[in-house]
């Protein structure tokens, strides 16, 4: 397993050398959705209309923070539990975006897409929102402020901690775990 520095949005150079288990530093600018403004999304997207960020070679954190202490841009933001976008996660994939980020597995249809695609899955860390928080530089929402935290964000980010969940190559961290200890009788 290696370690990466990487600038987003990313490339399909970039999601072909990662493998599931790689450390990857994210710097450069991440957008976030959870469910709510994924279903928004994904019904643009099905229209033919046009994202509020470019979606090309995107990484789109699945999390939704709490309100910035005065001088920061932004609260806590750990990861939401990634499961609940993955009926739009294949949309997503196929226009054009090259990474998630959150917590937990997904479902065999976006492991496809992200074959199929040249997508990642991108695991943080549960309950180190506070300290995620503090590589995220800038925040700002660009779309759907009625969802409150919940609203599409455009941050910028520097040295993002993440692992390779799931690869282009159709690799799953979670069940490579499983195989390297489960009892063998």
């Amino acid at each position: 397993m290696a370690t990466y520095n990487l600038t987003a949005p990313l490339t399909k150079e970039d999601t072909k050398k990662l493998k599931a288990g790689d450390v990857v530093y994210l710097s450069g600018v991440l957008y976030t959705a959870r469910d709510a403004a994924h279903k928004r999304l994904v019904e643009l997207l099905e229209k033919g209309e046009e994202l509020p960020f470019p979606i090309e070679g995107s990484v789109i954190y699945f999390v939704g923070p709490t309100p910035p202490k005065p001088g920061d841009p932004i609260g806590s933001a750990g990861p939401t539990t990634s499961y609940r976008m993955d009926s739009y996660s294949p949309t997503m994939l196929k226009h054009g975006s090259l990474g998630m980020i959150g917590k937990g597995k997904r479902n065999q249809a976006v492991k496809d897409a992200c074959v199929k695609y040249g997508g990642i899955y991108f695991g943080a860390t549960g309950g180190a929102g506070a300290l995620l928080g503090k590589k995220i530089k800038e925040a700002e929402v660009i779309a759907y402020p009625e969802l409150g935290p919940e609203a599409v964000r455009r941050i910028v980010v520097e040295d993002f901690p993440v692992t390779v969940i799931n690869d282009t190559y159709g690799n799953d961290l979670y069940e490579m775990g499983r195989e390297q200890f489960e009892v063998k009788e």
